[in-house]
């Protein structure tokens, strides 16, 4: 797939390193999927779908702060919607989220409340500065929130809000989020795997199944293919959460 120019229209600042970029295309994704932006002469790099055309970004690396330097009206390449989604299911509905990775809950909830689902909310943040889309996910239903320095809600990683539910309640969870927050929360919650749909990140090359730099261990799952949305309980089986590959296919350990 040749990427395509598209046009920033807005850029929005959501909270401390985290800006939103809404799009002049609308590229008719479904929340969970990803596309692959081109920032010239730079890099291209992954990024999930906070709405139908837009992407929400931390700024982490050279790629995300070449990008924060552009404003409207700037130009970048887009290649996608690429990946499998999430797949709404059930009635009642939780989404467990962290940080950043909260954003493609959002647009995963706002769908669901179009079709009449009920939507429960777990998000984690580091501290009330870095809350991001409080307001979306009021507007869908219930929301917990932690924070690791307890400056709002409960106190600890997003897992603390876990006693305040009983996920037996839930048709369905959806999880997105830092590598080891994501491994907290399902490696606590093991007898639900089946019902969890995760939204992972690995390192993308070429994000068309090819070069093989995503495959997960041991059974060799294409993240940037049959992801990045992947069922806990294939995730417990996994090399998810006791390490992760980087540029050159070495052994790293994961973050977050």
């Amino acid at each position: 797939m040749r990427p395509v120019s598209s046009i920033i229209e807005e850029v929005r600042s959501e909270a401390r390193l985290i800006r939103t970029f809404r799009l002049d295309r609308d590229l008719d994704p479904k929340p969970g999927q990803y596309l692959m932006l081109w920032i010239r002469g730079v890099d291209e790099i992954p990024m999930s779908f906070s709405g139908p055309d837009s992407i929400t970004v931390q700024s982490v690396g050279q790629a995300t702060e070449a990008l924060f330097k552009m404003g409207a009206g700037s130009s970048v390449g887009l290649r996608g919607p690429l990946g499998n989604g999430f797949t709404l299911k059930g009635e009642r509905i939780l989404l467990i989220g962290g940080g950043v990775g909260s954003a493609p809950l959002a647009f995963l909830g706002e769908k669901a409340r179009s079709k009449g689902l009920t939507v429960t909310s777990l998000l984690g943040f580091r501290s009330k500065e870095d809350i991001i889309f409080q307001e979306r996910f009021e507007a869908l239903g219930q929301v917990l929130i932690t924070t690791d320095d307890g400056s709002y809600g409960i106190a600890g990683r997003a897992s603390a809000g876990l006693k305040e539910l009983s996920l037996f309640d839930f048709d369905q969870i959806y999880i997105c989020g830092p590598e080891m927050m994501m491994w907290d929360v399902i490696s606590r919650t093991r007898e639900h795997g089946a019902k969890t749909q995760a939204c992972i990140n690995r390192y993308f090359k070429c994000a068309a199944g090819i070069c093989g730099s995503c495959c997960l261990d041991p059974d060799g799952t294409r993240v940037c293919l049959e992801g990045p949305v992947i069922t806990a309980d294939r995730l417990l089986e996994s090399e998810f959460g006791r390490y992760r590959r980087g540029p050159t296919g070495e052994k790293g350990p994961c973050r977050g």
